[in-house]
């Protein structure tokens, strides 16, 4: 236990001081005998004790004084920091080129695994989920319900915002979003496994923007192939453009080819942006003045009622 304001136990011989004040003198305009008051003034006296209006003195002091405990509180303190995962949902994330437990996946299927624990482990964050095909929309607005981003990622389907690729348009969204936050720490986790195709602007100058408003970028570039070594493959993913993004937004561009990379993404990622449920735990102080004044506060109503 502690006192918020321990010099408040300076009141504590007040009392006693006014004890020692010679008594004020008094002029009255009538002369009345003193054998009058003689008997009232002896039964006033006679009823009075210093005991209980010590006592109710010295608690209303410790109760000034602000009594306290220090506690621990097992609700994480918010971090700071808004996060949007920006995820792609073309035709391309239907091909089933991961493995997993010797089974063949979908890139749909193993984004949904690694991005719905990334989500479930950012309590303290607010996360909100932007999901794009030939549109962009919001699938989940900023929240701290990190469960209900992760349930809104597992319940993405391919086809609900079209089949094409507007990286541009999901990183606009995302901005416009994480622009009007008052966040200290904004942050865009943008995944795409093809070619800005259908998009009204270059993600690049996209990522310009972000960055004049002090929005990082992580990009993560999905699937086996990419144009740099396999130009005119179909399902190659434009990793020159998504590592220019990252450059341009101040972030970090990931090459993921299988689950293997995908964990060690994950890994890098709570690097990068620290998971907040390793900080400590939130210490308070829970005030005890309340205990102390209410006894004080019973005491000197049961002095005024036996004056009575």
């Amino acid at each position: 236990m502690s006192f918020a304001w321990p010099l408040a136990f300076l009141l504590l011989p007040v009392p006693l001081l006014i004890r020692l004040l010679p008594p004020a003198s008094v002029q009255t305009g009538l002369r009345v005998p003193e054998h009058i008051f003689a008997g009232v003034t002896a039964e006033r006296r006679a009823g009075r004790s210093w005991l209980p209006a010590g006592l109710a003195w010295v608690l209303l002091v410790i109760a000034i004084a602000g009594p306290q405990v220090s506690r621990t509180s097992d609700m994480l303190p918010a971090s700071g920091r808004d996060i949007v995962l920006a995820i792609d949902l073309s035709g391309s994330m239907r091909k089933e080129d991961f493995h997993l437990d010797g089974q063949p996946i979908s890139r749909l299927d193993a984004v949904k695994r690694s991005a719905s624990r990334f989500v479930a482990a950012r309590r303290g964050d607010r996360i909100g989920l932007a999901i794009f095909g030939d549109r962009a929309y919001f699938a989940q607005p900023l929240t701290f319900d990190v469960d209900a981003v992760a349930r809104a990622v597992d319940e993405a389907q391919i086809g609900i915002s079209g089949r094409g690729t507007a990286i541009s348009d999901g990183l606009g969204l995302a901005i416009k979003r994480l622009a009007a936050s008052e966040a200290p720490t904004r942050v865009i986790v943008l995944l795409s496994d093809g070619v800005d195709t259908t998009g009204k602007v270059r993600a690049a100058d996209a990522a310009r923007l972000a960055a004049s408003h002090g929005i990082r970028i992580h990009t993560i570039a999905l699937g086996p192939e990419d144009l740099e070594n396999q130009p005119n493959s179909r399902d190659a993913v434009d990793t020159k453009a998504l590592r220019e993004v990252a450059s341009l937004g101040g972030g970090t561009a990931f090459r993921v080819r299988d689950m293997n990379d995908l964990e060690a993404m994950a890994a890098s990622l709570d690097q990068l942006e620290p998971n907040p449920a390793e900080r400590p735990p939130m210490r308070y102080w829970h005030s005890l003045w309340f205990w102390p004044g209410a006894v004080a506060l019973i005491l000197m109503m049961l002095i005024c009622w036996r004056r009575e």
